[in-house]
This record gives C-alpha cells, structure tokens and sequence, in this order.
C-alpha cells in the first residue's frame, strides 16, 4: 500500500469505481426575447405549432403545449402584429415555448393595413430561413406596422419593406450601378434588373420589366415620392420577389392586387 493508499484508507484489491454517468446537458432556455407571431396552426389537440419572428434568433418555431385550451394563458396572447415578450427552451427545429407576454405599444392594424400585415407575414415566412437572425429587418418590420398602422401610403411602406428584405438576404443589387460594367446608372435610360446581378441597358427582346434609371436610383434612395417610381418599383419588386419565390404564388398579394392593386 503506498502513502497516497493510506492516507485515502483504500486497500489495493478493491474494485476500480463504476464511471458515472455524465448528465444530460440543460436544455438551451431564453428569456424575454422580443417577436411576433408570424403564422400558427394547430398541433395535437390543445397545442399550436407557431412561426415566431424574433429579433436576436430571427425566424423560430415553437410549440406552444396547451395554447388552444380555454384556461391557458396563452390562447388570447399569441395574436399576429402584436409585440411579444416571449421564452422558450429546447435545440431542436421546433422549441418549447415556456411564456408569452404582451408588450402594448402598438396600434392595431385594421382594414388594409391588416392585409399588408398579413402580406407582410408571408414573405418573412417564405423568403426567411428558420434560425438565421436578421435584427435589422426585425427593427424594420416593427417600423412598417407602425407606419401602416398610422395609414401612411401602403405603396411607399410595402416597397421600403421590400427592397429591405431582400438587402438583408442578400439578394439585392446596387441600382446605382450597372452589373458587370459598373456603370452609373442614368436618369432617363431604360433598364432592367436582372434578379442575380443587378441593372443592365434594357434591350428590344427583353421580356423582363423595363424602368427609367431614375426609378433605380429614386429606389436605392428609398425615395418613393415621384409617381412613376412608385408604378415602375411595384412592377419591379413583384418580378423579383417571384424570382426569388422560385414562382410560388403570395395568396395575400394576390388579395391586395385584387382589392387595391398595390
């Protein structure tokens, strides 16, 4: 037996412990993160699946366990275009959903406001990829409910919008400049946009929607007041989302068209 024995008062002959069991990691937990209820659908009997839009995790999906159950706390709360403080745990795809709280600050959309809400709703849903955060188009997305929800030009609000997304997904040209050449861009020339490289001279055989320079350049200002730029840029971002949508229809932009032609 040797002094480190000893002084443990372990005899030689006994059996080398059993290894324990190493416990299972905690599960991922947070806390009061800022979203908004994008879309939800049933799951189960009492539960919801619901597509969150968060400011620091970016697109989520959370289970909310007993959600549709007439005592639960969260059956009034997880209502669309309402700011929410929300926790869930969990690593995997869907997350549990632990608490949801209204924040208040926000009018409610109403009338055409609440279509471009929705309108609004479908392209984060379809164009953002789950768990890929995107703070600044989060921070946008609360400036274009207020907006609309102050009746300012659903026009102007919807493009600014727009044209943000697809900055922040990295999809979005410079329209100052022409692709390849790098051009400037100029007041009074034809153009079109070709959806993965930019501006170019707009040619006779073109199929693509033709704009005036100005209309580019107005668009890269986020500058909407001229009338033609409002008319060219809503033809242009209807062309390049469904680019991007690989032709999937929006069915509320289907509805605004319709009703407003916006």
């Amino acid at each position: 037996m040797n002094t480190l024995d000893a002084d443990l008062d372990v005899p030689q002959s006994a059996p080398a412990a059993a290894p324990r069991r190493s416990r299972a990691l905690p599960r991922d937990r947070i806390n009061g993160q800022p979203g908004f209820v994008l879309h939800s659908y049933p799951y189960k009997e009492t539960s919801l699946i619901v597509d969150m839009f968060t400011r620091d995790f970016g697109r989520i999906g959370l289970v909310a366990k007993g959600a549709k159950r007439p005592l639960s706390k969260l059956r009034g709360v997880l209502q669309t275009f309402q700011p929410l403080s929300t926790s869930w745990s969990g690593r995997s795809e869907l997350r549990t959903l632990i608490d949801a709280e209204w924040v208040g600050g926000m009018l409610p959309l109403e009338r055409t406001a609440l279509l471009c809400g929705f309108y609004l709703n479908e392209l984060l849903v379809k164009l953002i990829a789950r768990d890929d955060p995107h703070p600044a188009l989060f921070d946008q997305y609360v400036a274009t409910l207020n907006q609309l929800a102050h009746n300012e030009p659903a026009q102007i609000v919807l493009r600014k919008f727009e044209r943000a997304l697809l900055k922040e997904t990295g999809v979005a040209a410079d329209l100052s400049r022409c692709a390849g050449s790098g051009d400037p861009v100029e007041p009074g020339v034809g153009y079109v946009v070709d959806p993965e490289r930019g501006p170019r001279p707009a040619r006779v055989s073109d199929s693509w929607p033709a704009v005036d320079g100005q209309t580019l350049l107005d668009m890269e200002r986020d500058d909407y007041a001229d009338p033609l730029t409002q008319l060219q840029s809503k033809q242009l971002m209807r062309f390049l989302l469904a680019h991007q949508l690989g032709g999937a229809p929006l069915n509320t932009r289907q509805i605004l068209i319709d009703l407003l032609q916006l």
